[in-house]
C-alpha cells in the first residue's frame, strides 16, 4: 500500500515522502497514529500544492537573504580592542560581538550563522564567513584596531 508520510518516521522516510508499506503496517500503525494518509488523487493534489507553496516560500527567503548579502559584501566591521605589549589583543572578538555589531547596523543575523577559521585575537583584517542559508554563504571583513 502506498502512503504519504505526514511526519518523519524512523527507518521509513521523511515528511511528505510517498512510500510503499504493507497494508497492516499502514492501517494499524501509520494511519491510526496520524503519521500517514493513503495515496489518493485528492491527497496527492494536496501534497503537490503544499510542496509548491513551500518551494515558493523558500525562494522568497533566498531572495531576502541575497539582498542582505548584497548589502554586506564589501563592508568592514571595525572593532576597537585593548592591546598589551607587542600589540597582543586581550581576549578575542566573538561571534556574539560580531552579531551585535551587525544588529546595530540593522541586520538581524544569528551568531550561529557566523563562523571564523581562526580566533580573532590579532590586530588587522580577518575574514569571517556568514551562512544565512545553504545557498547563501558569503564572507565579510572584520578589522581589529587599537
Amino acid at each position: 500500500m502506498k502512503v504519504i508520510l505526514l511526519q518523519d518516521v524512523k527507518k521509513q522516510g521523511k515528511k511528505d515522502d510517498i512510500i510503499e508499506v504493507s497494508d497492516g503496517y499502514a492501517h494499524n500503525f501509520l494511519i491510526k497514529n496520524n503519521l500517514a494518509v493513503p495515496v489518493t488523487k485528492t491527497s496527492t493534489s494536496i501534497l503537490n500544492k503544499e510542496l509548491a507553496q513551500k518551494k515558493k516560500e523558500e525562494e522568497q527567503k533566498i531572495a531576502e537573504f541575497n539582498k542582505i548579502k548584497d548589502q554586506l559584501v564589501g563592508k568592514k566591521l571595525i572593532f576597537k580592542v585593548k592591546t598589551g605589549q607587542m600589540d597582543k589583543v586581550f581576549g578575542n572578538v566573538s561571534t556574539k560581538q560580531i552579531s551585535d555589531k551587525l544588529k546595530t547596523m540593522g541586520f538581524d543575523i544569528d551568531k550561529k550563522s557566523i563562523s571564523s577559521i581562526a580566533p580573532l585575537d590579532t590586530l588587522g583584517t580577518h575574514e569571517v564567513t556568514i551562512k544565512l542559508h545553504k545557498k547563501v554563504i558569503f564572507n565579510i571583513n572584520v578589522v581589529l584596531q587599537k
